[in-house]
């Protein structure tokens, strides 16, 4: 065989064996999503993918609503989803006072009511059956590890505050609750980017998994009405439902709100805040979880501060003033890399490549300046519009040390935020890269 024909029947082995794994994973997924179909919904104490149905029976009883929404073939928060299906003592009690519905896509979710961070794989709402939102549960901090942010003991206290409004329900409506902002679109299909390729249930006769709605493709389709028009990304788009720890705060995953540490210097221990304090509100909302938290620092649009009422051992504090402050440019420092959302993002911006800054000790050894960009391309996609990098000579572990012109050191997820809002697709962006010691140039078109 001669050495051309060899090459194409390694290349083709090789193709053959990338479609054979493709397959496979697309199977085992379809496995899980019918077998969480057949466990759960096997289990009378729980109302699957029928969110009528539960609204009903809320009514009916008088009780209030559960609605987990659950990305199946997700690990992340995989083990607290499992506690909560087959009711965990912790929570089985609680769990027992509510009517509880799991919905296992995004396909026809209301996006005026049901709005949450949507790299989310695992978010539960607390409700009346008018689905007046009582609390919030479920937030994510990381790429697979949840242990940060979530937990059966936080959970049950977020459970225990919304059985307590839902009690005193007239006096939780007169004066906690407010709706979120606009959506952009109705449901998820409605959105120009899924239009036309989803309807607004799965498809149990078919093919369910192609047929499924992922939340964070809500996220993506949010980004693309903007970039779509031309227009840049706001930070609030680019940088969803910022985590407390962007202001200093740090909460404890197994209380309600109760504040664990508080980062020294910053904007939150300017304010007066101090381990063991309890945020039991704010912007005047009900808080009962960190994604409360989380939903009104969403929402505070171009605030400079929110009013917070904040207790510390069952004493209300009443600092001067008692606010949490927003300093400028606070959005923004958070960390998006780990979202799901951020490989639509790699896409769109630096051709298919994930990017990882050079920790300083390797630095040291590189000759590198710990202040200079020293970004390292960690991955290069291989295939469709994730290969653009590649298609422009990008390779595995190239070291980018200049964008556009800007050689200060950045994040990934610092130059996602400013791509997004300095460029339009199409647009030719210079980078540098350092390849076996030597300077390379190359270009990338935004997408």
């Amino acid at each position: 065989m001669n050495h051309r024909l060899a090459g194409i029947v390694v290349t083709l082995a090789a193709a053959l064996g990338a479609g054979a794994a493709v397959a496979q994973e697309k199977n085992d997924r379809e496995k899980k999503v019918r077998g969480d179909k057949e466990h759960v919904a096997a289990i009378d104490s729980w109302i699957y993918d029928d969110l009528p149905r539960g609204i009903e029976e809320a009514k009916k009883s008088g009780k209030p609503l559960l609605v987990v929404f659950r990305c199946i073939p997700c690990e992340a928060c995989a083990k607290i989803d499992e506690d909560v299906v087959d009711r965990d003592p912790v929570v089985a009690k609680l769990l027992d006072q509510f009517v509880c519905v799991r919905i296992p896509h995004a396909n026809g979710m209301d996006l005026s009511i049901f709005q949450f961070d949507y790299d989310q794989s695992w978010a539960a709402f607390l409700m009346d059956a008018d689905l007046t939102i009582y609390h919030r549960y479920g937030t994510r901090s990381d790429r697979t590890h949840s242990e940060n942010d979530v937990s059966l003991e936080g959970f049950a206290e977020a459970l225990t505050m919304a059985l307590y409004d839902h009690a005193h329900r007239a006096e939780f409506l007169a004066t906690r609750t407010k709706p979120g902002a606009p959506p952009d679109a109705k449901t998820p299909e409605a959105f120009p980017s899924m239009q036309g390729k989803y309807t607004s249930s799965l498809d149990w006769e078919g093919k369910v998994v192609a047929s499924c709605i992922h939340c964070h493709q809500i996220g993506e389709a949010q980004r693309r009405v903007w970039r779509d028009a031309g227009k840049p990304i706001p930070d609030k788009v680019l940088f969803p439902y910022p985590n407390p720890k962007v202001l200093g705060l740090v909460m404890d995953p197994k209380r309600a709100t109760i504040v664990k540490s508080v980062e020294a210097g910053s904007s939150a221990a300017k304010d007066g805040f101090v381990p063991g304090d309890e945020i039991q509100e704010l912007d005047g909302q009900s808080m009962g979880s960190i994604a409360d938290v989380q939903w009104v620092l969403h929402n505070a649009g171009d605030a400079a501060s929110v009013k917070a009422t904040v207790f510390h051992e069952g004493v209300r504090k009443g600092m001067p003033p008692e606010t949490l402050t927003l300093p400028p440019g606070w959005r923004t420092k958070g960390d998006i890399s780990w979202r799901a959302t951020s490989w639509d993002l790699r896409r769109m911006l630096t051709g298919g490549m994930l990017l990882e800054d050079v920790p300083d000790e390797e630095r040291v050894k590189l000759g590198l300046e710990k202040t200079s960009m020293a970004l390292r391309a960690k991955h290069v996609g291989q295939f469709g519009e994730h290969a653009i990098a590649k298609n422009a000579g990008f390779v595995k572990d190239d070291l980018i040390v200049a964008v556009g012109g800007n050689t200060a050191r950045t994040s990934e997820s610092a130059l996602f935020a400013s791509l997004a809002k300095s460029t339009k697709a199409g647009d030719k962006v210079a980078f540098t890269a350092l390849r076996d010691g030597k300077k390379v140039e190359m270009s990338l078109s935004m997408q």
